[in-house]
Parts: C-alpha cells; structure tokens; sequence
C-alpha cells in the first residue's frame, strides 16, 4: 500500500437522529462534533438521515402495492373473448 495515498481510517459513531439509534465502526468519514461513547472514549460522530433502524424495509412498515387489482384489471383489459379458463370454446 502507498503511505499518504488513503484516508485515515478510524472509528466513527453514526447517529440516526429519527430512531435515537447510534452505533460505533470504523469509517473514513470525518465529522467537528463529537460524542462520548459508552466505553468512556470520545469519538467523531457522523448524523445520518436513516439508517436500519428508521429504514422502512427494515422495520417492516413499507408500504405495500395492490397487486390483485393490477392483475383483475389486466385480465379484464386483455381477457377479449376467452373464458375465465382459457379455452376458446371449441
């Protein structure tokens, strides 16, 4: 590896201001603010907009589409002179 070619690397809280969730890794983000984590040491900490626990897939509170009445409609649209079956009538 090439010396002063990469970012420092160091441990970073991310903050998920929506859910008041934060977690410590390791990140090259840089942040002025700081945060005293539960080991006593004072790390940089980065605010994020969602994280997984605000995040709609995760939490299980997505939203979720009509697909019965998609396919009703198609089937109505595209059906033309078939029976429900398929079958042409022969």
């Amino acid at each position: 590896m090439q010396q002063d070619k990469h970012p420092a690397y160091h441990s970073v809280v991310f903050r998920d201001r929506a859910a008041g969730y934060a977690f410590l890794t390791r990140s090259t983000a840089t942040s002025d603010q700081t945060i005293e984590w539960d080991d006593g040491r004072t790390y940089p900490v980065v605010d994020v907009e969602i994280s997984s626990e605000s995040h709609p897939l995760y939490t299980g509170k997505a939203r979720t589409v009509d697909t019965e009445g998609r396919i009703a409609r198609f089937e109505r649209r595209y059906a033309g002179g078939q029976g429900t079956d398929g079958d042409s009538g022969q």
